[in-house]
C-alpha cells in the first residue's frame, strides 16, 4: 500500500519528537549534561579564562542507552586565561578544596579570558553540529569576589536526515531529499559572581531565534532562548572534605520550569562521589578521580523515572580533563567546583 506524503511527513515528526530531547516545539532544543558542575563553562560562557591554565574537557552522554536512536551527545572545549598579572598571581595557599585555601583566598586580577567549543548531538533522524568561540572578562569586586560577562559566538546546524526512512513511495520528495538542514548563526551571554567557596552564574544560549527547517519539513522548527541560573556552594565538613551542594534552573518556553540539584563530596584534591536529581526524569549517582595535576575523569550513571524507563538503561556520561600549563600543579579547579 502506498503511503501519503502527508502522512509520511507526520511520522518523520513523530519520530523526532520521540526520539530527541532537541525537538523543537515541546522541549529543550540543546543537549542536556548532568556533570556541568566539572565544566560549567557548557552552560555559561563567563567561566572562560576561570582558572589560571588552560582547561580542555573532552564528554561523552549516552542517553536512554538500549533504545533505538537514544540521544549521544560528544563534546570537546577548551579555555584558557589572558593576563599577566592573573597568570603570575599563585593559586593561594594548599589545596584549593581545603579549608586553608579559602582561608587565604584572594580575588584574581582582571584578565580575559577565551574558549573553543565543538558540539556533535544525534538523536534519532535529527543531528546538531555546534562551532564557537568565546570571550569573557573576570574583574575584582571585593578583595574575595570576582565578576566574569562572557559572549559565545559561532554557528549551528541542525540536519534532519529523511534519507534514512524507507516507504513504498521512491518519488516522495521530502523523503528523499537526503540530509535536510542548513547553518544558522548562535550567540550566547553569560554572567558570574565568584569566590573561594560559592558561585552564582545567569545565562542565556540561543540568544536570537533562527529558523532551521523550512515549514513543509518540519513546522515550528525554530530555536528559541534556553535561560539558566546555576549556583554552588562549598561547606566544610573537615579542613579537606568538602560538601558542594549545586543546582541548575531552566527556564525554556513553553516547557515548565525545570531543575537538577546535585551533592558532591570532594575528599581533599583527589577524588569525588555524589548524587544527582533532574525533575521527572532521572536519579543518579557519579564519580571521579584527580589522577594528577595534568589529568582528570569523572564517570557518571542516572536511572530514569519517566516512562522511557521501560525502555531505557539508564545514561552514561563520562568526562576527560586536562590541564596544560599548570604552573602551580594543581589537581582540581580553584574557582570553579
Amino acid at each position: 500500500m502506498m503511503l501519503k506524503a502527508d502522512t509520511i511527513k507526520r511520522a518523520i515528526i513523530l519520530l523526532v519528537a520521540f526520539f530527541a530531547p532537541n525537538h523543537f516545539v515541546k522541549a529543550q532544543q540543546k543537549p542536556q549534561y548532568t556533570q556541568y558542575m566539572l565544566n560549567s563553562y557548557l552552560l555559561n560562557p563567563a567561566f572562560a579564562g576561570i582558572e589560571n591554565y588552560i582547561d580542555i574537557k573532552a564528554g561523552y552522554r549516552n542517553q536512554w542507552a538500549g533504545l533505538d536512536g537514544s540521544p549521544k551527545t560528544t563534546y570537546l572545549t577548551a579555555t584558557m586565561p589572558i593576563g599577566k598579572g592573573f597568570l603570575n598571581g599563585g593559586p593561594g595557599s594548599g589545596n584549593p578544596s581545603g579549608r586553608s585555601y579559602t582561608q587565604t583566598y584572594m580575588a584574581a586580577e582582571p584578565h580575559h579570558g577565551v574558549g573553543l567549543f565543538l558540539l556533535s548531538d544525534e538523536a534519532g533522524l535529527l543531528k546538531s553540529t555546534s562551532v564557537s568561540g568565546s570571550y569573557a572578562y573576570h574583574l575584582g569586586l571585593s578583595p574575595s569576589v570576582n565578576m566574569s560577562a562572557g559572549v559565545t559566538a559561532g554557528v549551528n546546524r541542525y540536519t534532519l536526515n529523511s534519507s534514512a526512512v524507507t516507504t513504498t513511495d521512491p518519488g516522495d520528495p521530502l523523503v528523499n531529499a537526503g540530509s535536510i538542514g542548513a547553518w544558522n548563526p548562535d550567540i550566547s551571554i553569560g554572567a558570574v559572581a565568584y569566590s573561594s567557596d560559592y558561585y552564582i552564574g545567569v545565562s542565556v544560549q540561543q540568544l536570537f531565534p533562527q529558523r532551521v527547517f523550512a515549514e513543509d519539513v518540519l513546522k515550528g522548527s525554530k530555536t528559541v532562548p534556553h535561560f539558566f541560573v546555576t549556583s554552588g556552594v562549598r561547606l566544610f565538613l573537615t579542613d579537606e572534605i568538602t560538601l558542594v551542594p549545586s543546582a541548575v534552573v531552566k527556564v525554556i518556553r513553553p516547557m515548565p520550569l525545570a531543575f537538577d540539584v546535585n551533592l558532591k563530596l570532594n575528599f581533599h584534591d583527589v577524588f569525588w562521589i555524589g548524587s544527582s536529581y533532574r525533575k521527572d526524569d532521572s536519579f543518579g549517582a557519579f564519580a571521579g578521580f584527580n589522577l594528577s595535576s595534568l589529568i582528570s575523569v569523572g564517570y557518571y550513571y542516572d536511572m530514569t523515572t519517566s516512562y522511557l524507563k521501560t525502555v531505557s538503561q539508564g545514561t552514561h556520561e563520562i568526562v576527560l580533563g586536562i590541564m596544560l600549563n599548570n604552573k602551580y600543579q594543581v589537581k582540581c579547579p580553584q574557582r570553579s567546583f
